[in-house]
């Protein structure tokens, strides 16, 4: 399978009313992909929205995933991040889900920096991966 989006390695801050929001699409630098964040309840969560692989084959499925009952879901839609609360340019949450690598980060942090891009990082164990996302919208 071709990359999809990869979350755990990996922006203009959105301005609404002097606040900012990580909600929106954003471009994560792999493949052409895209994740969007939207509040779900009183966090952020993410979900797979797009990428070049997946304009390719729409029907891509998580064959990565360590867990053998779960390779059968589609990517597209695929929530990969959620529980992430805080702000305004700092939230903590997780856990992270890379559909490329089947890795789950138990724990990450987003940053909108201010460049407007998005930091994102995942963490398992001591070991932690970092990308920068830009804003689509």
């Amino acid at each position: 399978m071709a990359a999809v989006p990869s979350l755990i390695l990996s922006g203009a801050a959105f301005a609404s009313g002097g606040t900012q929001s990580i909600a929106g699409i954003w471009h994560t630098g792999q493949e052409d992909g895209t994740v969007e964040i939207y509040r779900c309840g009183t966090s952020y969560c993410g979900k797979i929205i797009d990428a070049a692989t997946l304009r390719r084959d729409p029907n891509l499925r998580d064959i990565h995933n360590r867990d053998a009952k779960l390779r059968d879901r589609r990517l597209r839609g695929l929530v990969v991040l959620h529980g992430f609360s805080g702000g305004p340019t700092q939230f903590k949450g997780g856990p992270l889900y890379d559909p490329e690598t089947g890795v789950t980060a138990t724990r990450g942090d987003l940053k909108l920096l201010p460049s407007g891009k998005l930091e994102v990082k995942g963490c398992v164990s001591i070991f932690c991966r970092t990308k920068t996302w830009t804003r689509v919208n």
